[in-house]
């Protein structure tokens, strides 16, 4: 798969494992997670969100005609941010994903219905499935040291380290 096009949760998880459970732990910890998404004039709109990781995928579930997701069928670029919590405690790091959402037409009742299995959306209901472009974790090491990992379908993952 072109690194264009992005690829899907279980492929990263597959790739590194460490890493996606880090990310996967920061996105249970809460319920509520920030999205942004591109409004028509190409400025960014920040939403709410809730996210499930279910069947090697990271989906996003969202009522019918909201802005998010009317932004998403224009142009399926995102970013996830993971919430950070109360005061500065981040444990496991600050985690962003990016890359493009694909909706899942109404016509695909399986996948659709498997979705609701585990999530129990409200209907009517947008049904997205994310393309990966890029994971990354940011958190303090040794109270002295910002490391940053960044990730990208087919590379390993990069480490920065700063003072």
């Amino acid at each position: 798969m072109s690194t264009h096009t992005g690829t899907n949760w279980g492929v990263f998880t597959a790739a590194e494992p460490e890493l996606a459970k880090t990310v996967e732990e920061r996105f249970a910890a809460y319920t509520h997670h920030v999205l942004a998404t591109l409004r028509r004039d190409g400025s960014p709109r920040t939403t709410g969100l809730e996210v499930r990781f279910l069947d090697g995928e990271l989906w996003f579930g969202m009522m019918p005609d909201s802005l998010k997701a009317l932004d998403l069928r224009r142009d399926p670029r995102f970013a996830l941010q993971a919430n950070p919590g109360e005061g500065t405690g981040m444990g496991g790091g600050d985690v962003r994903i990016s890359g493009r959402a694909v909706e899942i037409p109404g016509e695909d009742t399986r996948t659709r219905a498997r979705y609701a299995e585990e999530v129990e959306p409200p209907e009517p209901f947008h049904l997205f499935r994310t393309e990966l472009t890029e994971v990354v974790r940011t958190f303090v090491e040794d109270e002295k040291y910002l490391v940053v990992h960044v990730w990208k379908p087919g590379e390993p993952v990069r480490v920065l380290r700063r003072t």
